[in-house]
């Protein structure tokens, strides 16, 4: 079963959540298993860069199939996989893949927090499911 876009949805809603009892202000964004943004979220006071930062982030941990901080950006295979896809993949703690009968739908990322606030932000989000 794919991802929905009211699942997309719910669980950028459980991000934010996440993000406001911590106190922060995130970017949050959620694509599907191709890494195409379904939804995105900027709470109001985020930083604008932190836009980019949680789609290539949430790219890189459907891409890969895991969170997107276990992703090792120096690896030539995976500057060459970067390279080939267009450069949007950001290999960088803050995303979690969306894993349904272990099969990889997608990734929720997030941007604006410290890496693991980030990180902790997309898993309440994704935890949603």
């Amino acid at each position: 079963m794919a991802l929905t876009l009211a699942e997309a949805n719910r669980i950028v809603q459980g991000a934010i959540a996440k993000a406001e009892q911590m106190n922060i202000k995130i970017n949050v964004a959620v694509c599907d298993s191709g890494g195409r943004l379904m939804a995105f979220n900027r709470m109001d006071g985020a930083m604008w860069a932190g836009a980019y930062g949680s789609q290539g982030k949430a790219v890189a941990s459907a891409a890969m199939g895991r969170p997107s901080g276990e992703i090792d950006g120096s690896r030539a295979i995976v500057q060459n996989i970067m390279a080939h896809e267009g450069g949007h993949m950001i290999p960088s703690q803050g995303a979690v893949p969306i894993v349904r009968n272990g099969v990889v739908e997608g990734a929720c990322g997030v941007g604006g927090g410290t890496s693991q606030e980030d990180e902790d932000c997309a898993a309440a989000g994704v935890a949603l499911l």
